[in-house]
């Protein structure tokens, strides 16, 4: 699953332990979410939206080839 956590954590100006305080995660998760190591559970998903105040769509997409 490719996402824009990277892209619109750089655009607010945070690091990755900001985010990660935020959203109560350790700064491993954020880093392997941004790598796409990691798909985070469909509450953590929904919190970084919110946060970011966009929907999850726009921050997660399907791979394209799944």
């Amino acid at each position: 699953m490719r996402n824009e956590i990277r892209h619109l954590r750089t655009e607010a100006k945070l690091s990755q332990q900001q985010l990660a305080e935020a959203m109560a995660v350790s700064r491993q998760t954020i880093n392997s979410i941004e790598k796409e190591r990691y798909t985070p559970s469909l509450p953590l998903a929904i919190a970084l939206a919110h946060f970011f105040d966009t929907t999850v769509e726009a921050v997660f997409h399907a791979d394209e080839h799944a």
